[in-house]
C-alpha cells in the first residue's frame, strides 16, 4: 500500500483491483471503533481525494459484522474528559463532511451489526449495499445522547421524516432488507453475494467518465450540505449530552445487558421559541 496511507494504522487497506481501494474494518469487538480508528476514518477521505491511484472506494467489515460502533474506551473518554469530548466532536464532524466532500465514489458493503461511527460510513457511502440480514442501529438514544453523527443530515432525506423519527427515537433495529425497502440503503442482497455485488458496482463506476461521476456526486451532495446547520445542531446536542448523567448509565446498561435507568427530563431541554 502507498506511503500515502502510512498514517492510518487502524484501517486495513487493500487493492482488490487496479483503481479500487478497499477499506476493511478489522478489529476486536465486532470491528468496534477505537479512539485511533475514529480519528483515522475521519481523516482518510482527504488523502483518498488526492490519491491518483484510487478511482473508487469499497468499505466493508471483516468477520461477523460491519462495525459495532464506538468501543467502551472511546465512550469513556467522551464521558469523562472535556478535552477528549471536544476532540471527538470535531472528528465526528470531519468524518461526515470529509466523506461528503471526497470526490471519489464510495461503495459500502454492510453485513452483521452496523452501528454508530461505522454506520456513518455505511449510510453516507454513495452506493450503500446491505446484506438482507444486516442489523442496522443508530444507537444514540439507547446510549442516552441525541442522535448526532450522520443521522440528522441523511436519514430524513433518505427515508422521509416520519421513518427517520421512528427509528432514531425508538432505536429499533433495521434489517438490511427493511433498510432497502424504506430507502436508507441503495441495495440489499444475500450476504453470500455482498462482496461480489460491491465489486461489481465499483467496476460500473469505473467504466463511466470519472469526471462525470465525481461532478454528479458533488452536485447531489449539495442536498446534504444544505442540511449542514441541522447536522451541526445535532452534533452539538449529542456531545453536550455526553457531559450529563445519562451516557454513563446507558453505557453501564449496555455492558450489563439490562434496561437503562435514565434520569429523566430536567425541564431545561432546548425548545422552539414560543
Amino acid at each position: 500500500m502507498s506511503d500515502l496511507y502510512a498514517d492510518f494504522p487502524s484501517l486495513r487497506l487493500e487493492r482488490p483491483e487496479p483503481g479500487i481501494l478497499e477499506i476493511v474494518f478489522d478489529g476486536p469487538g465486532l470491528n468496534s471503533v477505537s479512539p485511533r480508528m475514529h480519528r483515522d476514518i475521519a481523516e482518510v477521505w482527504r488523502v483518498i481525494d488526492r490519491d491518483p491511484d484510487t478511482d473508487v472506494v469499497i468499505v466493508r467489515g471483516e468477520g461477523r459484522g460491519f462495525s459495532s460502533g464506538g468501543n467502551f474506551n472511546l465512550l469513556s473518554e467522551m464521558i469523562d474528559d472535556y478535552a477528549s469530548r471536544t476532540r471527538v466532536m470535531r472528528e465526528a464532524r470531519d468524518l461526515v463532511y470529509n466523506l461528503i466532500n471526497c470526490s471519489k465514489p464510495v461503495v459500502s458493503a454492510i453485513h452483521g451489526p452496523a452501528v454508530g461511527a461505522g454506520l456513518v460510513v455505511g449510510v453516507l457511502a454513495d452506493v450503500s449495499i446491505a446484506a438482507t440480514t444486516a442489523k442496522i442501529l443508530d444507537g444514540h438514544t439507547r446510549l442516552g445522547v441525541a442522535a448526532g453523527d450522520h443521522a440528522v443530515i441523511s436519514w430524513p432525506l433518505n427515508v422521509g421524516m416520519a421513518k427517520a423519527k421512528y427509528y432514531l427515537l425508538t432505536n429499533d433495529t433495521l434489517t438490511g432488507a427493511e433498510a432497502e425497502r424504506i430507502g436508507l440503503v441503495s441495495l440489499a442482497v444475500e450476504e453470500a453475494d455482498l462482496h461480489k455485488t460491491a465489486l461489481g458496482v465499483a467496476r460500473k463506476l469505473m467504466a463511466v467518465s470519472p469526471s462525470a461521476v465525481r461532478w454528479t456526486k458533488y452536485a447531489l451532495n449539495n442536498w446534504f450540505r444544505a442540511m449542514g446547520p441541522s447536522f451541526d445542531a445535532s452534533l452539538a446536542l449529542e456531545f453536550y449530552g455526553f457531559g450529563g448523567p445519562d451516557p454513563a448509565e446507558g453505557m453501564s446498561a449496555i455492558r450489563e445487558k439490562r434496561a437503562a435507568r435514565f434520569s429523566g427530563p430536567t425541564g431545561d431541554e432546548p425548545t422552539a421559541p414560543a
